[in-house]
């Protein structure tokens, strides 16, 4: 069990796939029932009383800046990135600002609903840092709704984390919500890279675990999906599902 101080929201993408909709804003800020994508990954800081945070900002970084600057918590400093770092960059060159003990990150394109128990508090409470570098959230692929490829990880009966091996399927998919402990960075090199060069670095030492989510998952890539998810909502289905 651990207390969480300190998180991070990854809004510096360029929303590439999300195209025509991200051509003139950032991808975190569409809307899904009414509240920008960005404000719901904060909110879920904000209910686990997370106090401090850090937003990462590229495209479109203004409207990202003018978006987080109305809020009351968390506390939250905004980091523009001139060049694009990627995932691992970004999340390198904010950790003098998240603090000496493990922190959260949460994509900010990533809509997750909580299940019986909200998913912060399910993921503090199975991290345990003498075994870990990282914990991810995983979905099962076959409850998504909307193309996974070939999904990313398989899970040992510990949680222990795997990647699929050639021509096979994988049993689950990142939900873009994770803690990870500073260690994971140890030896991380400067500039752009993915978290995913980490995530193998920390498999290969068995440090790499994930928690199986036991709410929903809205898988936002597309127009498409975010018209999906949009009409789950609408209909009640998620309401439903609960």
């Amino acid at each position: 069990m651990i207390h969480l101080t300190h998180g991070m929201v990854l809004a510096a993408g360029l929303g590439l796939r999300m195209r025509p909709l991200t051509e003139t804003t950032a991808k975190p800020l569409l809307t899904l029932d009414g509240r920008s994508l960005l404000d719901r990954a904060l909110d879920r800081l904000e209910a686990a009383e997370v106090p401090e945070a850090v937003v990462n900002a590229h495209w479109h970084a203004e409207k990202v800046a003018a978006a987080v600057a109305h809020r009351a918590a968390p506390r939250i400093t905004l980091q523009r990135e001139e060049e694009l770092l990627e995932t691992g960059g970004g999340v390198t060159r904010a950790l003098p600002l998240l603090g000496p003990g493990p922190f959260v990150v949460l994509n900010g394109d990533s809509v997750v609903l909580d299940g019986p128990t909200p998913a912060l508090a399910r993921m503090a409470a199975s991290f345990d840092p003498a075994l870990m570098d990282g914990l991810l959230l995983v979905v099962r692929t076959a409850q998504v709704d909307g193309e996974v490829g070939r999904g990313d990880f398989h899970l040992d009966p510990l949680g222990r984390v795997r990647r699929p091996k050639e021509l096979e399927l994988a049993p689950y998919i990142f939900s873009g919500v994770q803690i990870l402990a500073p260690g994971l960075f140890e030896g991380a090199p400067a500039g752009p890279f993915s978290l995913n060069r980490l995530y193998d670095r920390a498999i290969a030492k068995g440090r790499l675990y994930a928690l199986v989510h036991d709410g929903i998952w809205f898988h936002l890539s597309t127009p498409a999906d975010l018209d999906r998810a949009e009409a789950s909502m609408h209909a009640g289905l998620v309401k439903a599902l609960f």
